[in-house]
C-alpha cells in the first residue's frame, strides 16, 4: 500500500451534519476498499488566497481539512472521481507521500503522525 494524504477545501456555510458526512463518506471509499485511514485534521475556515469559481458560484472562504491514509492507486483514481463531482468541494489535492517503508516512516517525521 502507498501512503497518500489528502488535502481538502470544502464549502464554508455547510451545516455541521453536512461537513462531518463528507468527510465520512471520503474515509469510506477508502476503508471499503482495504484501506487505511491514518488521521483526519481540521484546519478550519481559511481565507482562500483567490476566489474559486465552482458550481456556478465563486467562494473567497472555504473549510479545510486533511485526511493521511494508505490505499492502493486504483482507491485515490476513484476517491478523485467522487470528490470532483461532489458540490459541498471546492478544490482536492492528493499528494503521494510514499510507497517504500523507508519512505512512509520520514513522511511520519515530517508530518508529525506515528508509524
Amino acid at each position: 500500500m502507498v501512503f497518500y494524504e489528502l488535502f481538502c477545501i470544502s464549502r464554508t456555510r455547510l451545516v455541521e451534519a453536512n461537513l462531518k458526512d463528507l468527510v465520512k463518506q471520503t474515509s469510506l471509499i477508502v476503508m471499503n476498499k482495504g484501506g487505511v485511514v491514518r488521521n483526519l485534521k481540521p484546519l478550519g475556515e481559511k481565507q482562500l488566497p483567490y476566489r474559486i469559481r465552482k458550481h456556478q458560484e465563486y467562494h473567497v472562504q472555504g473549510y479545510q481539512w486533511l485526511m493521511q491514509f494508505d490505499a492502493n492507486p486504483t482507491v485515490v483514481s476513484e476517491l478523485n472521481k467522487r470528490l470532483k463531482v461532489d458540490p459541498r468541494v471546492l478544490r482536492h489535492a492528493v499528494i503521494r507521500l510514499g510507497s517504500k517503508l523507508e519512505d512512509i516512516v520520514a513522511s511520519a517525521e515530517k508530518t508529525g503522525t506515528r508509524v
